[in-house]
This record gives structure tokens, sequence and C-alpha cells, in this order.
């Protein structure tokens, strides 16, 4: 008797274990990871990837960029919105210059961004559970006959592949991160090699601190072209934030 009452508590206990870690992630929101306020702000070190020399080679070009929450909207759905104005600067010696703004929409359930091309990802799902995946590019045409310059972005299985991980960030160490795996696939063949590769790391009540994306296509030389790359690519981290 005494060993099943022994057995009856420790049964109680994993089951109270499991409904704690399961109310965590039902706690935890889009908001915590992506906070949206009039006012907010993060600044970033950016490294473009572009192409130089017509495309014989690839280069990598500095900036920093701040983006900025400026202001509330509403989308074509007619859900509210925020408006991310974007400047950008060659190094801290230099004024903000705006040159782009995009849009975010938080569903409760998801994390919607929309770029400067009018395309909208899904960039956080709930929930914030390791190893949970979903279709982060489900809202763009990939399939466009008339318009192939997305066709790279099809399919994507956007998945947590760490969750509250401290991890080091130039001079920083951020505590409470996520990362988003996106896409990680090469192509090595010598008639049309390839490469494209994302991901993105978010820390609770900052938002994005570090994104790294790169899609390139090389085009091998032939009879009466040299060879060629076409693409691009960025590098965000974060250096600074409100």
């Amino acid at each position: 008797m005494k060993k099943l009452i022994l057995l009856g508590g420790f049964a109680c206990t994993l089951i109270l274990s499991a409904c704690n870690k399961t109310d965590t992630f039902q706690q935890t929101s889009i908001n915590d990871y992506y906070p949206l306020e009039v006012g907010k702000y993060i600044i970033y070190n950016l490294d473009s990837i572009v192409t130089v020399n017509f495309g014989q080679r690839l280069d990598t070009v500095n900036y920093q960029v701040k983006y900025l929450v400026d202001g509330q909207l509403t989308d074509n759905l007619l859900r509210p919105a925020y408006r991310i104005v974007r400047s950008i600067r060659k190094d801290s010696t230099q004024g903000w210059t705006i040159d782009n703004s995009f849009m975010a929409v938080n569903t409760g359930n998801t994390l919607e961004f929309v770029d400067d091309n009018n395309l909208r990802f899904v960039k956080l799902r709930l929930p914030v559970k390791y190893g949970f995946s979903w279709k982060g590019n489900t809202f763009i045409d990939t399939k466009s006959a008339t318009d192939p310059n997305f066709q790279y972005l099809d399919d994507w299985d956007y998945k947590y592949d760490s969750i509250n991980y401290y991890i080091p960030l130039g001079n920083k160490i951020i505590d409470s991160t996520i990362k988003v795996a996106q896409i990680d696939e090469t192509d090595t063949s010598p008639i049309l090699p390839s490469r494209n590769f994302s991901e993105e790391k978010y820390a609770k009540g900052i938002g994005l601190i570090y994104k790294n994306t790169v899609h390139w296509v090389y085009q091998p030389p032939n009879l009466s072209t040299a060879g060629f790359y076409s693409g691009s690519g960025i590098i965000l981290t974060m250096i600074d934030h409100n």
C-alpha cells in the first residue's frame, strides 16, 4: 500500500508538471517577443550582401538602420496594424534618412509582417514551443508565371529551433531569446548552384534582435557570357533599443 501511495504521488507530480509546462506555452503571447508600441525603436548594424562587377562576385556593404514603430493604421482586412518606418545611415557620425516603411499586424495568434514589396510573412505563430512549425510564406504568390522573382520563397517551413536561450550579441548577452529557422538549402550542382538561407532571432520584451537571410543563384559561364551571381541578402544585428 505504501508503494502504491508513493507511485500515485509521483504520477500526480508528473501530471502537475506537464500542466505547468502547457500553461507556460499558453501564457506566452506574440507581444512578448514583438512588442508593438508607438515610439518603440530598434537600431541594427546592417550588412547588405550585393553583387558587384556585373555579378562577378558577392560583396558586403555596411550601414546602420533604425526600425521605429511610427503609428497605428488599419490593414486591408480592416484589422488594427502598426506602421514601421525604417531610417538608414552609413554610421553613427551621420544623421538618419527615412528610406522605407513596413506594416506589422499582431493577430493574437500570429505576427504578420508586410514588407516593401507588399509581401506578407507570418513571422511568429503560437504556441511558442520548441519544434513547432508553420508555413510562414503562405500568403505569398510563389507560383506566378509572370513574376518568378519570389519562387525561392515557396513552401518554407518556419520552426522554433531554440527557446529561452542566452545568446551573445555584440558586447551584450541577451536572455529569453527564441530562434525561428526558416530555410537552409544549398544546391552545389554545376548546372545552377544556389544558396537559400534565412533565420531570425527574437528576445522577450525587445523584438527582432538578429536576422540573417540570403538568396543567390550562380549562372555558370557559357560560350557567349561570363558566369555571374544574381541575388542579395542582409544580416541585421541589434546594437540598441528603447
